[in-house]
């Protein structure tokens, strides 16, 4: 199989459909994320669970490639995929995980929410893509609504905490990898790029794995192992296969936008697997925070008008 095979035509405005039910079905395995790794953070260290995942995902992705022969990028290629393992296999997967060591699962999902906005700013500056003011204007106002959501649902309105200050750096984090994900998607293939991806990150992430392993042994009950292979096999993997081939496609902009329905979802398994209570603040915020997306997707499905 070449490395071309899976890669997608870079013709965004005529695949936009597609592209969207493609990221709609990466979100809805991202969904659970949040939610088994707060299950799994009670048994196993964050550090653990934040690179451990890794370092499984990128076992099987390494076989993957290897049975299936592909060829290797080229230099330019293996610095942009550097980008993409420092943002989705080690920041993003890091910084969540010792953020919910402490805050609830609801309340990080609402400040993830922030994360179509900060890739669609991201596919803006990499990708060259120009979305309408309208739809700007939107993405702005989920954003803001999930800073304001994170301010009075944290330590106060005026104050951020240090959970939060993590959680807004795996939102950078993973915006930056995304965006650069999607435009190698084009090149690669979607399942190629986040398979390198995890194979340029593999010793950094044994490395950490082993430490930590060293200063404390895991013990977790079969429930807290069995969120932790989700988190390995799908958050870390098989849902990438989706999320970059609908990025692919795109336009980024819009497909990004997608994501705000991940709050939503997150915030619904929260309290159906780990009883959080849902609080008039979670759901107002996810309320305005979703309705601006669906929005901001509007906007952007609508054809220009013709003069």
């Amino acid at each position: 199989m070449l490395i071309q095979s899976s890669a997608t035509p870079n013709n965004p405005s005529a695949l936009s459909h597609t592209g969207l039910w493609w990221g709609l079905l990466g979100v809805t395995a991202f969904s659970f994320t949040i939610v088994f790794t707060k299950v799994a953070i009670d048994g196993l260290s964050p550090l653990f669970i934040g690179a451990g995942r890794a370092v499984v995902a990128a076992a099987i992705a390494g076989a993957a490639l290897a049975l299936t022969r592909q060829t290797r990028p080229s230099p330019r290629q293996w610095a942009r995929l550097a980008v993409v393992a420092a943002g989705v296999v080690a920041g993003f997967p890091l910084l969540t995980s010792y953020a919910l060591t402490v805050v609830p699962a609801s309340h990080g999902a609402i400040v993830v929410a922030l994360l179509p906005a900060a890739t669609a700013v991201c596919a803006v500056l990499r990708g060259h893509e120009r979305p309408p003011v309208a739809f700007w204007t939107m993405a702005a106002a989920g954003a803001l609504a999930a800073v304001v959501f994170a301010m009075v649902h944290g330590s106060g309105f005026g104050h951020l905490s240090w959970p939060d200050l993590l959680l807004f750096g795996a939102v950078l984090a993973a915006a930056v990898g995304y965006a650069e994900g999607g435009l190698l998607a084009r090149e690669l293939g979607a399942w190629q790029t986040v398979s390198w991806a995890l194979v340029i990150a593999a010793p950094v992430m044994l490395a950490l794995t082993v430490l930590d392993m060293a200063q404390h042994p895991p013990h977790a009950t079969p429930a807290q192992w069995a969120a932790f292979g989700y988190l390995a096999v799908v958050s870390m993997y098989l849902g990438f296969f989706a999320w970059y081939r609908g990025l692919a496609i795109g336009p980024m902009t819009q497909v990004s936008q997608v994501q705000l329905a991940q709050p939503v979802m997150t915030i619904a398994w929260a309290a159906l697997l780990l009883h959080e209570r849902l609080t008039w603040t979670t759901v107002a915020g996810g309320a305005v925070v979703i309705g601006c997306a669906a929005l901001a997707v509007r906007i952007r499905l609508k054809p220009p008008r013709l003069r």
